[in-house]
């Protein structure tokens, strides 16, 4: 099986910054695309950022110029830089990893989700 263990979230004032990191580990012989989701209260989960194998990334127009997505693919990490937070980037921030992994029979790729961290911005 493979976990994503993601850190780094807390409570910052408006303006501040944060790092996130994801971690993950198991049975793992790649990671295609990573990225990072947040879902406030009563709202969908929507896309923050990605990147992939190849270091092409891609942001939501809300977070542009804002916050910088980046991995290490030695540490199969990857990590969301935030800067200039405001309060409506207040949410539960998710990563997630499509891995590809020995299944028994064959290599296939999966999709995998963190716990969640709590990101929460203070005016």
């Amino acid at each position: 099986q493979v976990q994503l263990v993601e850190s780094g979230g807390g409570a910052v004032q408006t303006g501040g910054s944060l790092r996130l990191s994801c971690a993950a580990s198991g049975s793992i012989q790649g990671i295609n695309t990573m990225g990072w989701y947040r879902q406030a209260p009563g709202k969908q989960r929507e896309l923050v950022a990605a990147i992939t194998s190849g270091n092409n990334r891609n942001y939501a127009d809300f977070v542009k110029g804002r916050f910088f997505i980046f991995r290490d693919n030695a540490k199969n990490t990857v990590y969301l830089q935030m800067n200039s937070l405001s309060p409506e980037d207040t949410s539960v921030y998710y990563c997630n990893a499509d891995v590809l992994r020995w299944r028994g029979s064959d290599y296939g790729t999966e999709h995998y989700w963190g716990q969640g961290t709590q990101v929460t911005v203070s005016s």
